[in-house]
């Protein structure tokens, strides 16, 4: 018994108790080891283990219930309930491709889909310090150049619905049930305040992919929206080959040798389950050191996810020394990788500028959909 058991968490005696209650109650045999015989309540250091075979689903549940506040737990709820595929569009060709592959993805899961654009006013408020009192177009007031605007967006997104219409009725594109929503402010702010509301299963956008400029980088919706997602995101580049995500066999899946590797890994299996007999997923080190700890490593995971997921086809690959980003790239064409999932957390603004993710990095120097999984 000793051998298969995994030390999940250390904690005090009190929160090793509420721990080993939460797990138990989803049937979670749970340990408590270096506990204090004579005064339990003063234990420091305890740990909290379960069965090797039970780690990704009790991750999983700490995730979703540990220390959850009013707004988080919204979330939960929201989760649970109705799916929901929330795609942001600006109108332009990649978006609609967007469009294309998330009423796909969402007719294959049963859910609905909402589209979303954000657009921004040219007013400025004259109460604001050397605001302009002058209106923004010239003989125009302020407010009626406003309702222009809306006005205009209102057209576009109407023409979007008209495409989208034409192409389910002709049968190319499969009917779903689908609304639209309109919202003035920041794209990528409006973005995640909506969903946070519509607690979406899968966020889709377009994005240029590896044609986009260097400059592009700071300014990207796309990319703002990786950095600060709380739900999986798919970013699907312009000219990506194929419509439909049920046609992807080969998926590359980063490891950073981190705990939440393992919790990633679950979410990101629990996305294809519709068909998990299709896929075969290449393991790989974000890292370019060839370190002879990162083939150990990488292949003891390999070897422990296949145990936890023996239905699945798991390989792994060591990147190539040089550029992180050139190593991932060249081992997307060798091993023809149709996407590339990665996990992220959320950072400071401070950090998120003057240090990008790694998936967001990726959004402008690879032409593969990337699938992002926060954690």
């Amino acid at each position: 018994m000793e051998k298969q058991l995994v030390t999940l968490a250390i904690h005090t005696y009190e929160k090793a108790q509420i721990l080993k209650t939460l797990l138990e109650s989803e049937g979670i045999a749970t340990y408590i080891h270096n506990v204090n015989q004579i005064q339990p309540v003063i234990s420091a250091g305890v740990r909290i283990r379960i069965k090797e075979s039970d780690l990704p689903r009790a991750l999983r549940l700490i995730e979703d219930t540990q220390w959850l506040n009013e707004d988080e737990a919204k979330e939960v709820l929201g989760r649970e309930n109705l799916k929901k595929v929330l795609i942001p569009v600006d109108f332009s060709d990649y978006s609609i491709k967007a469009c294309e592959i998330g009423i796909n993805h969402a007719h294959q899961i049963g859910a609905e889909v909402m589209l979303l654009h954000a657009y921004f006013s040219t007013y400025i408020p004259s109460a604001l310090p050397f605001a302009t009192r002058e209106p923004v177009a010239a003989g125009i007031p302020n407010n009626e150049n406003i309702h222009l605007v809306y006005k205009q967006v209102q057209k576009d997104i109407e023409n979007i619905c008209t495409l989208i219409n034409r192409k389910m009725e002709c049968g190319e594109w499969p009917r779903v049930k689908y609304n639209y929503i309109l919202r003035e402010g920041l794209p990528e702010e409006e973005i995640m305040a909506y969903a946070k509301e519509y607690h979406p299963t899968l966020i889709v956008m377009g994005t240029r992919g590896k044609n986009q400029k260097n400059a592009d980088l700071i300014g990207s919706v796309t990319g703002e929206v990786i950095e600060q997602t709380k739900m999986p995101l798919l970013a699907i580049p312009e000219h990506v080959p194929f419509n439909n995500l049920s046609v992807i066999q080969r998926i590359a899946f980063a490891i950073s040798f981190n705990q939440r590797d393992i919790l990633a890994f679950d979410k990101f299996v629990d996305f294809f389950k519709e068909h998990p007999e299709k896929i075969q997923i290449q393991l790989f080190n974000i890292s370019t050191s060839r370190n002879e700890w990162n083939d150990i490593r990488l292949s003891g995971l390999n070897e422990y996810l296949k145990k936890q997921y023996p239905d699945l086809k798991i390989a792994h690959t060591v990147l190539n020394d040089g550029d992180l980003l050139d190593a991932i790239e060249t081992f997307v064409e060798e091993k023809q990788i149709d996407m590339i999932a990665f996990s992220t957390y959320r950072r400071s603004m401070i950090t998120r500028i003057f240090n990008p993710s790694l998936a967001r990095k990726m959004l402008f120097h690879s032409n593969t959909p990337l699938l992002v999984i926060p954690i």
